[in-house]
């Protein structure tokens, strides 16, 4: 059983993918303006967290830090 879970829905149908405690879970989330990229892990305290930027795409965007912290303690 997989660690981690993502989906993901476009204009080709549903896609899905898996992740280990070891592996994380990477996604990105794109346009011709930037991205959003989430990458899940387990921490050393063995906590489920996500880490969540603005990132470039093509040469636009930005680099932003939006959260880094334990899943499901998001304020």
């Amino acid at each position: 059983m997989s660690h981690f879970y993502g989906t993901l829905q476009g204009s080709r149908g549903r896609a899905t993918r898996c992740g280990s405690a070891k592996s994380g879970l990477e996604t990105y989330c794109a346009s011709w303006q930037g991205a959003i990229r989430c990458f899940a892990y387990v921490n050393e305290k063995g906590e489920d967290c996500v880490r969540v930027e603005k990132t470039t795409w093509q040469g636009k965007g930005e680099n932003k830090l939006l959260y880094n912290g334990v899943i499901g303690e998001v304020d």
